[in-house]
C-alpha cells in the first residue's frame, strides 16, 4: 500500500525524477533520525527473510504439551493481509496520516503529504520488521521457559534414574538371593532324591530276603522273574560302588540272596529232568525202547515239559554272560540235561547197534549206511529237542553226540580192519564220503558236527585200510601174479571168442531175413541200428558187433585188475596217495605184461607175443587217461657212493700217514669233506612209462616184422654196401654179377622166395592185426613203417640191379617191379583180409552168384590154396573198387561205431 502511495505521489511529483539518489536518501536519513529508529542493512535484510522463512516453516517442539500445540496452532506469527480495493488503501492511508478531512492544494501542502507520507511509509516499511522482531523475541522467552522447563525436568529424570537404579540393585540382589535359595532347595530335594534312590536298592534286601525265606515261593510264580531282575540290579549297584558304608556286608547278603535264588531254580531245572527220566525209566525198566514207541518215550514228554522249563532258564541265558554266577548254574543245567539223555539214549543205542549188526553181519556196507543214517537222525532229533529248552547252543551238546556216535565207531571199526575186499573198502568209502558227508552232514552241518567228526575218522580208517589192502593186492594179485594156461591161450581164445561171435551174428541174420540171398548182403552189424515194424514202432536193438580183444573179460588179468583197482581207488583217497598207488600199480602192471609177452613168445609166435603187449599197453594207455590225476611221483634217495669211495680211501695203507698231518691233505678231513652223501630226486612217471613201452614194443613189431617179410634182401643189400664201401676204401675191384652169392640165378630165388614169404605171410600177418589190434586206424599206423621198410629195401635192390646188372641178367633176376610191390602192399589191397572176413560171415555162396569164378579164386587165395597173380591182383582190386563203390559209406575205424547195411545189386557187374 505505502509502494501505491509512493508511486502515486511520483506520479504527482514528475520533476523530481531527476534529482539523484544521493540526496533522497541522505533525506530518507534525515526523516529516520527525526522519527527515532535507523533502518536494516540490505544483509540485516537477507537475515531477517531468511529468520522469517525458517520460522514459517518451523515445527513445533515434540515434547511440546497437547493443549500448547493446539493454542499455538491457532494463533499465526504473522498475520495475511487483506486484500481491499485502491479507494480503501488510500482512504486508509489519510486516515493513517490525519488527513482525512484535509485536502491539498498547493505544492507546499503536497510537500508537505509527501513528506509525512515518506516519513509514514518508511515507519510502515519497518513495522514488519519490528514486529518480527518482537515475534522472535517472544519466541526467545518461550524458548527459554521451554529450556528452564526442560532443565527442571531432566534433573527430576536424573532423580528418578539414580532412583531406579537404586531400586533395580536392590530388586537384582533380592532375585540373586532367591534363585541361590531356590538352586540351595533343587540340590537339596536332589540330594534326598538320590539318597533316597541310593537307599532304595539297600532297603530292597529286606524285602528280597523275605520273599526268598518265604515257603510258599516257587521259581514259576508271577513275582519270581521280577524279584530275580531286581536282585539283579542290586547286585550290580552295590557292586559298582564299592565306596559305600557297608559295602562288603550288603554285597555278601545280596549274594547270599541271589544263591538262594539259583539254588531254587536249579532244583526246580533238575527236579523237572529227573522226573522225565525215572518216569521214562518206569516205562521202560530195562532202559531199551521199542522201535515204535522210541519216538514218544524220548522226544514227546521232553518236549511237553519243555516250555515250562525253557522260559525259566532263558531268564538264566540272558544273565549268563554278566554275571559268573548265572553262567554255572546254566553249566549245570546242561550238564544234568544232558546227563538225562546219555542215560536215556545210551541203552537205547547201544541195543539198536547191536540189532543192526546182527541183521547185517556179513553186510559191511549196509551196516554202515544204516547205522550211519540211524546216528544221523539221533544227532538231528537231540538238537531239535534242546532248541526246545535252550535258546544258546553248547559244546557239551556235541560232546554228549560225538560220545554216543563213538559206540556205533566201536562196533565198526573192528569190522572195517578185517575187510580184505578192496570193492567192499572202496563201497565203504563211497557210503562214507558221498553219502554221509556230502548230502547229510554238507546240508545241515550245525547239527551233524559231531557225526562229521567220527564219519571222518571211520572215514580216514576205511581209507588207510584200503591203502594197505591195496599194497598187498598189487604184490599178491598183480606182481605175484602166476598166469594160468588160459590166461596166455592167445590166439585161440581171440579166435574162439571171435567164432562164437559170428555164430551169434548168423543166428541173428537169420532171425532177421530168413531167405536172404547174396544180392541182400549186411556187411557189418549196426551197433544201434533199430528194428522198426511196419507200423512204425521200435522193436529190439541188434547188439553191436565188438571185437574179443575189447572185452573186458579178455584182457589180460593183471590189466583188468589194476584198472578196476584204480578205478576203485580214484574217488576214495587223496590225490597224492592215488599218485603213489597209481604208479605203483601200473609199474607192476607193465612188468607182469612183459613177462606174459615173453612167455607167448616162447610158447607160440614172436608177433602173437609182441600184438598181446601192444594191445594191452593201448588199453593201459586208453583207460587211465580218464583219470584227471598225475601218475609221477617224486623219490628221494641217499646216495652213499662218495661216502663209501672216501671209507674205501681212508682205510687204504697209504692214507695211514695223512691222519696227522696239518695241511688241506689230512685224511680226515678229506673224509668230511669228500665223504658227504648226497640227496637225489628222481620223478617216476608211470603214464611216460606206459607210452615208452608202448613205443619199444611198437618199434620192435616192426623190425621184427620187416626181418619177416625182407630180411634176406636186407642182407644182401648189406653184402653190397660192404663190398662197395671196400672198394672205395682202396680194395679191389668187384664184379657183382660174377659173385657166387650174387648170381642172377641165386638173385631169383632170394627175389622170389622173398615175394613168396609177403604173398603168404601178409594176410597172416594182417590177421592178427586185426585180430589182437580190432581198430583199422590202429592197424594203419603200425602196419605203414613195415610197408615204407618193404618198398625202401625193394627200391634199393631195383636201384643195384639197375647199375651192376645187364637185361639178360634182369630177366633171369624177374624182380617184381615197384607197382606190383605197391599193389600187393597198397591200403586197397590190405582190404582182401576185411572182404574174407565178411564174406565168411555173411556166407555168400558161390555157387549161386554170377561171379562166383571170381569169388573163388577169391575164396582160393585167401585160403591159401593158390597164389595171387598180378592179372588177379588187378581184376581183384577193380572188383574191391566196385564193390566199395556201392557202399554207402566206409567201413568205420572203431568195432564200436555203428555200421551200414550195403545192398548188392544182383544186375550189376565188376568191369
Amino acid at each position: 500500500m505505502m509502494k501505491m502511495k509512493a508511486e502515486r505521489g511520483r506520479e504527482e511529483r514528475p520533476e523530481e525524477r531527476g534529482r539523484p539518489d544521493r540526496e533522497r536518501e541522505e533525506r530518507a536519513e534525515e526523516k529516520q533520525e527525526r522519527s527515532g529508529w535507523t533502518s536494516l542493512t540490505e544483509k540485516q535484510s537477507e537475515s531477517v527473510e531468511q529468520i522469517r522463512a525458517a520460522a514459517e516453516s518451523l515445527e513445533l517442539p515434540a515434547e511440546l504439551p497437547i493443549e500448547d500445540l493446539c493454542s499455538l496452532s491457532s494463533r499465526s506469527l504473522f498475520p495475511a493481509a487483506v486484500p481491499a480495493s485502491t479507494e480503501d488503501v488510500l482512504l486508509k492511508g489519510f486516515q493513517m496520516l490525519g488527513m482525512e478531512d484535509q485536502r491539498i492544494e498547493t505544492a507546499q501542502q503536497f510537500f508537505s503529504w509527501f513528506s509525512k507520507l515518506q516519513a509514514q511509509m518508511d515507519q510502515d516499511e519497518g513495522a514488519k520488521y519490528r514486529r518480527t522482531r518482537e515475534c522472535l523475541s517472544c519466541y526467545q522467552d518461550q524458548c527459554d521457559s521451554i529450556l528452564t522447563d526442560v532443565s527442571a525436568a531432566l534433573e527430576h529424570l536424573d532423580s528418578l534414574q539414580k532412583q531406579y537404579l537404586f531400586v533395580s540393585t536392590k530388586t537384582g540382589t533380592l532375585h540373586e538371593a532367591c534363585e541361590q535359595l531356590l538352586k540351595e532347595q533343587s540340590e537339596l530335594v536332589d540330594l534326598a532324591e538320590s539318597i533316597q534312590q541310593k537307599l532304595s536298592y539297600f532297603n530292597e534286601l529286606e524285602t528280597i530276603n523275605t520273599k526268598l525265606n518265604s515257603p510258599t515261593l516257587s521259581v514259576n510264580s508271577e513275582g519270581f522273574i521280577p524279584m530275580l531282575s531286581k536282585l539283579d540290579d542290586c547286585i550290580e549297584y552295590v557292586s559298582s560302588h564299592p565306596n559305600f558304608k557297608d559295602h562288603p556286608v550288603y554285597l555278601a547278603k545280596f549274594r547270599q540272596c541271589l544263591s538262594k535264588a539259583m539254588q531254587l531254580i536249579r532244583t526246580h531245572a533238575v527236579n523237572t529232568l529227573h522226573n522225565l527220566t525215572s518216569q521214562l525209566t518206569k516205562r521202560d525198566p530195562m532202559g531199551v525202547a521199542n522201535a515204535d514207541n522210541a519216538f514218544t518215550l524220548y522226544y514227546v514228554k521232553f518236549r511237553a515239559a519243555a516250555p515250562k522249563l525253557r522260559a525259566l532258564i532263558e531268564q538264566v541265558e540272558q544273565r549268563s554272560e554278566k554275571m559268573p554266577e548265572y553262567q554255572q548254574l546254566l553249566d549245570d543245567i546242561h550238564q544234568c540235561y544232558l546227563d538225562q539223555r546219555e542215560a536215556l539214549l545210551s541203552p537205547s543205542i547201544n541195543s539198536t547197534i547191536t540189532d543192526l549188526t546182527s541183521q547185517s553181519n556179513k553186510d559191511h556196507c549196509a551196516l554202515v549206511r544204516s547205522g550211519c543214517a540211524f546216528m544221523a537222525h539221533v544227532c538231528q532229533d537231540e538238537h531239535q529237542l534242546f532248541s526246545e529248552f535252550f535258546s544258546k547252543p553248547t559244546a557239551k551238546l556235541d560232546e554228549l553226540l560225538e560220545k554216543l556216535c563213538l559206540s556205533l565207531y566201536d562196533v565198526l571199526r573192528p569190522l572195517i580192519i578185517h575187510v580184505v575186499h578192496l570193492e567192499t573198502l572202496s563201497e565203504l568209502c563211497g557210503i562214507l564220503k558221498n553219502e554221509m558227508l556230502e548230502d547229510h552232514v554238507h546240508n545241515n552241518a550245525v547239527q551233524l558236527g559231531a557225526f562229521e567228526a567220527v564219519v571222518k575218522q571211520m572215514l580216514e580208517d576205511v581209507q588207510e585200510r584200503l591203502v594197505y589192502r591195496t599194497h598187498i593186492y598189487i604184490q599178491t594179485d598183480i606182481t605175484g601174479y602166476s598166469p594160468a594156461p588160459g590166461d596166455l591161450a592167445y590166439p585161440e581164445k581171440l579166435q574162439m571168442m571171435e567164432k562164437i561171435a559170428q555164430s551169434l551174428k548168423e543166428e541173428q541174420m537169420k532171425l532177421m531175413s530168413p531167405d536172404s540171398s547174396f544180392s541182400d548182403v549186411q556187411l557189418e552189424d549196426p551197433e544201434s541200428r533199430k528194428i522198426t515194424s511196419p507200423g512204425g514202432v521200435e522193436g529190439s536193438r541188434v547188439p553191436a558187433t565188438v571185437s574179443p580183444a575189447d572185452l573186458h573179460g579178455m584182457w589180460y588179468p593183471t590189466v583188468r585188475r589194476t584198472l578196476v583197482c584204480l578205478s576203485k581207488l580214484y574217488r576214495c583217497i587223496d590225490r597224492a596217495v592215488f599218485q603213489g598207488l597209481s604208479q605203483e600199480a601200473l609199474s607192476a602192471c607193465i612188468q607182469s605184461l612183459l613177462k606174459a609177452s615173453e612167455i607167448i613168445l616162447k610158447n607160440k609166435s614172436q608177433i602173437d607175443g609182441q600184438l598181446f603187449l601192444i594191445k594191452h599197453l593201448l588199453i593201459l594207455r586208453e583207460q587211465i587217461a580218464p583219470f584227471h590225476a598225475d601218475f609221477a611221483i617224486k623219490e628221494i634217495s641217499l646216495d652213499l657212493k662218495k661216502t663209501r669211495d672216501a671209507a674205501f680211501k681212508i682205510l687204504h695203507p697209504k692214507a695211514v700217514p695223512k691222519f696227522f698231518r696239518l695241511n688241506s691233505h689230512n685224511a680226515i678231513l678229506e673224509f668230511l669233506l669228500e665223504g658227504t652223501p648226497e640227496i637225489k630226486e628222481h620223478y617216476i612217471d608211470s603214464k611216460k612209462d606206459v607210452d615208452r613201452h608202448l613205443k619199444s614194443s611198437c618199434e620192435h613189431f616192426i623190425q621184427q616184422q620187416t626181418r619177416t617179410f625182407v630180411g634176406s634182401l636186407e642182407e644182401f643189400l648189406t653184402k653190397i654196401s660192404a663190398l662197395k664201401t671196400m672198394a672205395i676204401q682202396g680194395g679191389p675191384t668187384y664184379n657183382l654179377s660174377q659173385q657166387p652169392w650174387a648170381q642172377p640165378a641165386k638173385i631169383n630165388d632170394l627175389v622170389m622166395s622173398m615175394y613168396r614169404v609177403l604173398k603168404t605171410k601178409l594176410p597172416g600177418t594182417l590177421q592178427s592185426m586185426s585180430l589182437y589190434l580190432a581198430n583199422k586206424d590202429t592197424e594203419f599206423i603200425l602196419f605203414k613203417p613195415v610197408r615204407n621198410n618193404i618198398q625202401q629195401v625193394f627200391q634199393k635192390l631195383h636201384t643195384v640191379l639197375q647199375e651192376e646188372y645187364s637185361g639178360e641178367d634182369l630177366q633171369i633176376i624177374a624182380c617184381p617191379s615197384m607197382e606190383q610191390i605197391n599193389l600187393l602192399l597198397s591200403v586197397k589191397a590190405l582190404e582182401f583180409v576185411e572182404l574174407r572176413f565178411e564174406l565168411q560171415t555173411q556166407k555168400m555162396w558161390l555157387n549161386d552168384h554170377p561171379h562166383r569164378g571170381l569169388l573163388s579164386g577169391f575164396r582160393k587165395t585167401f585160403e591159401g590154396e593158390s597164389e595171387l597173380t598180378d592179372a588177379d591182383a588187378a581184376r581183384s582190386l577193380s572188383f574191391l573198387y566196385v564193390w566199395r563203390s556201392v557202399s554207402t559209406r566206409e567201413t568205420p575205424a572203431s568195432p564200436s561205431e555203428t555200421r551200414m547195411t550195403v545192398v548188392q545189386p544182383e544186375s550189376s557187374t565188376p568191369d
